[in-house]
């Protein structure tokens, strides 16, 4: 054999060579294979001689536990799946850390993925995890429609959908109090002498934005103001679309005193639009963000709790795989609104 063929065979050998199995680690120790099953599932019945010995082999050869035949026997992987809509914003962070310590705490694997807010993706998303016979689902959902998961609902996966609700199916829900929260936000301005308010949003198809515009249109009809069209946009939040709309909502010659911005995402172009200016505009925010306290003036917002949704909706799943739940439930939970100087700054006309 020509020296180059013997080289990859021994890299490949020893790169990609098979996992030893039990029978390995049982031939190593010199014990029978229940011996080791015995040792490696925590079993009473071995001496501690022959556990070190089997211990010792189990080091040796890195064998590693294969749960997929536990799986096969109790019929649960201790693993549960999580789709975001955006893994990369800062929201879902503390959100997806309480989910896994949930998950740790119950001795489940957490696996997640992102939506990318594509309804598509988000079911091949669901589907994929199904398949790999997850235990359940925490689903930040990007589509309206979520019949798709009913067959695998009835197989017994457990399911609560978290930040939205579920569409068309009757399903378990943990939500932030997302028209109350931004009441209060515009309401603020209202209380600090602003009658001409912008409300810069997302998507309307998506629930949190339509629940915000929802609760901005409330706080202005208590207060008896009449909403202009063109204080209101709402679409996707990338810079230019939300720089746009700040834009041509500040010129004119009655342009908006405040801004009331729908999530973090805007709130952060709405900063970076009104830094540019010399007039002086109130903002208040849904969502807080990283530095929010540290600009100046600092920027008020209507913060949500993001870890207390993820870790509800973890513990609301776990309830469902133990049995003790029956009737699905929409949690609320409240927001808080916190002042730091930009939503109390006065109308300068």
């Amino acid at each position: 054999m020509p020296e180059t063929t013997r080289r990859a065979d021994r890299l490949t050998g020893n790169r990609y060579g098979n996992r030893p199995t039990m029978k390995d680690v049982a031939a190593r120790a010199g014990v029978g294979l229940k011996t080791v099953s015995r040792v490696v599932n925590g079993e009473p019945g071995v001496t501690p001689d022959t556990e070190r010995r089997v211990q010792e082999a189990i080091d040796a050869l890195g064998f590693r536990r294969n749960d997929s035949a536990r799986v096969l026997r109790k019929g649960r992987t201790a693993s549960i799946g999580l789709i975001l809509e955006d893994l990369a914003d800062p929201f879902y962070g503390p959100l997806s850390r309480a989910v896994e310590e949930v998950a740790r705490a119950h001795g489940a694997l957490l696996i997640n993925g992102s939506s990318a807010e594509d309804p598509e993706r988000e079911q091949e998303l669901a589907l994929a995890l199904c398949a790999r016979r997850v235990d359940g689902l925490v689903v930040i959902p990007a589509g309206d429609d979520h019949r798709y998961l009913e067959p695998e609902i009835r197989a017994g996966v457990a399911t609560v959908f978290v930040d939205r609700p579920a569409g068309r199916i009757d399903a378990d829900v943990v939500l932030s109090d997302n028209y109350g929260g931004a009441r209060d936000g515009v309401a603020h301005l209202i209380a600090h002498g602003h009658r001409r308010i912008g409300f810069i949003g997302d998507m309307p198809r998506i629930h949190t934005a339509a629940e915000r515009l929802r609760g901005y249109r409330a706080a202005m009809e208590d207060a008896g103001i009449t909403v202009a069209e063109r204080w209101m946009s709402l679409g996707a939040t990338d810079p230019e679309r939300v720089r746009r709309a700040a834009e041509e909502m500040l010129a004119g010659p009655d342009p908006v005193t405040a801004v009331f911005a729908g999530n973090n995402r805007v709130t952060v172009t709405v900063v970076r639009v009104l830094a540019e200016r010399s007039r002086r505009v109130a903002l208040v925010g849904f969502d807080d963000f990283e530095l929010a306290d540290l600009l100046q003036p600092g920027v008020t917002v209507v913060a949500q709790d993001s870890a207390a949704l993820g870790r509800t909706a973890a513990e609301r799943l776990f309830r469902q795989l133990d049995g003790t739940l029956i009737a699905p439930e929409r949690i609320e939970l409240p927001t808080r609104l916190v002042t730091r100087g930009s939503g109390e700054l006065p109308p300068t006309d």
